[in-house]
């Protein structure tokens, strides 16, 4: 038998923690009898149940040589069988907190959040309070489910704690199945706004480069242009505005590991405005003169982080199979530093030439 087990191989936008998802893939034994999947899947995967399988094949998450099969199937010796299974975070209690939220939509199936700039999504190692499942878990604690059991927030995807936007949590199992197998298949389409340093010569592009953790720093993603460490890696990105010394651009992503976008557009050469941790918080484009340099000081004190916003969320429902668009203002800080840079754009040799 063989078990590749690849904790990487689901798509995210994820923080500092480990991925969401585990992506095994079995190939079946010679000598291996007739036997039903769910059985033969229980005596492979520890800490999993009979019912999370069987909940995994109905929504389409385990496959038998590349088709979706239900749980009653027999397997055959030298069948391929691959599944994914939600991997939660470190089990932790979870105190529910009375955490505002901007909701723009809710079924019984899932909840839409537009996610402020400063909020963790998942309690870990230095958050354990605070976070949008504390708060999830407060504005779900009047709420069952069809057998009466209590809902709880289960994620889908992660957005790092300093970039705002449009996130999607399932509230059903099956739900976050069938979201997470979307996500798999690239089936999602997630849009983000980026303010980065440089101009563009072309309007649209796309950047290519396996991402992966940086053996010298694990809190901080690296691109391995040669495919020799990472995994596989696509943002498309486009032009929406040009101010000159920093450019505002759409990226929509085809894959989603950590700190894509953050670390293609470095890789890239136009690392995020106000990025600390991709070197975004320097001043890379412009000019020496005093009020310039007053004037970028001002954005970052006016937006104290990366200048990212999930835009907007397309996914077709897990129930109902109805496409879904999400779209999201952009916050306050990210249009208030927007307007200075459209004003200095305006203004540009005036200032400069006033020095």
């Amino acid at each position: 038998m063989t078990n590749i087990k690849d904790t990487e191989a689901f798509p995210e936008v994820n923080e500092e923690r480990d991925e969401l998802y585990e992506h095994f893939r079995f190939t079946v034994d010679p000598g291996t009898e007739l036997v039903r999947m769910d059985k033969y899947l229980m005596n492979l995967l520890a800490n999993t149940s009979r019912n999370k399988i069987q909940q995994a094949a109905k929504a389409s998450c385990i496959l038998v040589n590349g088709k979706a099969e239900k749980s009653n199937y027999r397997v055959h010796p030298h069948d391929v069988i691959t599944i994914l299974l939600p991997h939660p975070p470190r089990e932790i209690e979870i105190i529910a907190e009375d955490i505002p939220l901007q909701i723009p939509y809710e079924d019984d199936d899932l909840i839409i959040i537009n996610k402020p700039a400063g909020l963790v999504v998942h309690p870990a190692y230095g958050n354990y309070t605070g976070t949008l499942v504390n708060a999830l878990t407060y504005h779900f604690q009047n709420q069952k489910d069809s057998e009466g059991k209590a809902i709880r927030p289960l994620l889908v995807h992660r957005i790092d704690k300093n970039t705002s936007g449009i996130m999607i949590v399932a509230k059903s199992e099956i739900a976050q199945m069938k979201l997470a197998a979307n996500f798999f298949e690239h089936s999602i389409n997630r849009k983000y706004r980026a303010l980065v340093w440089g101009d563009f010569p072309e309007d649209e592009g796309t950047i290519v480069g396996n991402v992966g953790r940086n053996p010298k720093d694990r809190l901080v993603m690296t691109v391995f242009p040669d495919g020799e460490a990472g995994k596989h890696a696509v943002t498309h990105y486009k032009v929406i505005e040009r101010f000159g010394y920093v450019t505002l651009v759409e990226c929509q992503l085809e894959t989603g590991r950590t700190h894509q976008i953050r670390v293609h557009m470095k890789y890239a050469g136009h690392p995020l405005f106000n990025d600390e941790t991709y070197g975004g918080d320097q001043i890379i484009k412009g000019t020496t003169f005093t009020k310039y340099k007053q004037f970028i000081k001002n954005c970052f004190s006016l937006m104290p982080r990366q200048a990212l916003h999930a835009k907007s969320l397309g996914f077709h429902h897990p129930t109902t199979g109805e496409y879904m668009l999400f779209d999201s203002e952009m916050p306050d800080d990210f249009a208030a530093v927007l307007d200075k840079w459209r004003n200095y754009a305006k203004h540009k040799e005036y200032i400069e030439d006033d020095e």
